[in-house]
């Protein structure tokens, strides 16, 4: 396949992943803590990075390490915590469709602070995006009184995390594989994990059964698919793209996560599919700017 190509296809099959990774939060914390949630998904992706890219390591140079630090800080280690704290009081839908905010925090923060040069159309596309969100957040607040939209606040921070990540991958680490980039993230995150999992008391308090089985097999699904091989994906898609349409993916992982939210029976109004073809809408016109 050529760029262009490869490009879509990372697209959708990430937004297939990472759609459902919202589901799979939501089924793990019914035998977990949102911390352990967040932790051991760290943990266990980082197991799985470290046994098939250990070899990649070699690439990575003295001067990437800072820069490796910062992507793993802002795009891993807060929003894994975050989206587990926030799912536990709204819906796992609603912050899916909160986290499509990236691609205009990516647009922002690569404009003031990067000095990255983005077309018009793309900035059109995005705000037709952030209308389809609106619609989407605004219809299931409506939907479902009873859910605490304070928790959306946790997704926003994690969205300016993302963009970031997306912009200091794409400026400073395009010179070393997407495998190396994560697998440097994940390898630098095993002691503060191991850390956070210890003076939580995980160690001596966690218990084995059906509940808390089901929710480590979720999260192992999580790490291995939805984390690791998800994130060598989206790395690559940063290098052979642009910071924007790498970061568009997050329009298109709600309606992953609401179709899965469908499925367990959580609320959906017409008005939230109206939302969702807006989304797409405010994507064909990101991307469509060459």
């Amino acid at each position: 396949m050529n760029n262009q190509q490869q490009k879509w296809f990372y697209l959708i099959i990430l937004s297939i992943i990472w759609g459902s990774s919202f589901i799979l939060m939501k089924k793990a914390l019914i035998g977990l803590t949102p911390i352990q949630v967040g932790a051991l998904r760290m943990l266990i992706t980082a197991a799985f990075l470290v046994l098939i890219g250990y070899k990649s390591i070699k690439q990575i140079q003295k001067r990437h390490w800072i820069y490796i630090f910062y992507t793993a800080i802002l795009g891993t280690f807060f929003p894994a915590f975050l989206f587990a704290y926030a799912i536990t009081k709204i819906d796992s839908s609603i912050p899916a469709i909160l986290n499509s905010l990236t691609p205009f925090n990516t647009f922002i923060v690569g404009a003031l602070v990067f000095g990255f040069a983005f077309k018009r159309k793309q900035l059109i596309g995005i705000l037709i995006g952030l209308i389809g969100t609106l619609i989407l957040v605004l219809k299931g607040a409506h939907v479902n009184p009873d859910q605490n939209y304070w928790y959306a606040v946790l997704v926003i921070i994690s969205s300016v995390g993302y963009a970031f990540n997306v912009n200091i991958v794409k400026k400073y680490l395009h010179d070393i594989s997407a495998l190396a980039i994560t697998t440097g993230n994940f390898l630098l995150l095993i002691i503060p994990v191991l850390l956070v999992l210890y003076f939580t008391g995980f160690f001596s308090t966690f218990e084995i059964n059906e509940e808390t089985t089901s929710a480590v097999g979720y999260i192992t699904v999580l790490a291995v698919i939805g984390t690791g091989i998800a994130k060598v994906m989206f790395n690559k898609l940063v290098q052979i793209s642009t910071p924007v349409f790498s970061s568009s993916v997050t329009y298109l992982i709600p309606l992953v996560a609401v179709m899965w939210g469908m499925f367990d029976e959580e609320s959906l109004h017409i008005m939230q599919l109206l939302g969702g073809a807006i989304i797409l809408f405010g994507v064909y016109l990101v991307n469509k700017a060459k």
